[in-house]
């Protein structure tokens, strides 16, 4: 690991109330990189938007609400790249089966991979091992 490189790991309750703590985190963070000068807010806002989304999908989807289940969150940022890891314990999914969301309609659910997808450079949902991660990755330049 780089003296450059930062690393998170945290895990909280599966719980929604800790939504916005997880996205002040994920402020706090790209407000202390320097080499995004101005455009900190930007990834600010965008990292708030893509943690909230993607632990939201691992409480509500993957975990059914239960609450003897943790959401483990990782983050890595180093010089060139942000990396952004969610676990979960549910069944799983394709993501390449989640379709383009309908904007006409007024539905609640099925935006947030979308969003994800249109803020992160790489979005990949994968089984590893005991559990399903959720791997986002962000260009640094």
């Amino acid at each position: 690991m780089s003296k450059n490189t930062i690393e998170l790991d945290i895990n909280v309750p599966n719980q929604t109330r800790y939504l916005s703590l997880i996205g002040r985190i994920g402020e706090d963070l790209a407000r202390e990189l320097e080499k995004e000068g101005g455009r900190r807010e930007t990834l600010a806002y965008h990292l708030n938007t893509v943690l909230t989304e993607a632990m939201t999908n691992a409480i509500v989807h993957a975990h059914d609400g239960d609450p003897e289940k943790t959401v483990h969150i990782s983050i890595c940022i180093t010089e060139d790249e942000l990396c952004i890891r969610v676990f979960d314990q549910g069944q799983g999914f394709d993501l390449n089966s989640i379709p383009m969301p309908d904007f006409d309609r007024l539905e609640e659910h099925g935006h947030g991979i979308y969003i994800i997808r249109c803020l992160m450079d790489t979005v990949v949902y994968r089984r590893l091992r005991d559990h399903n991660v959720l791997e986002m990755w962000k260009k640094l330049r």
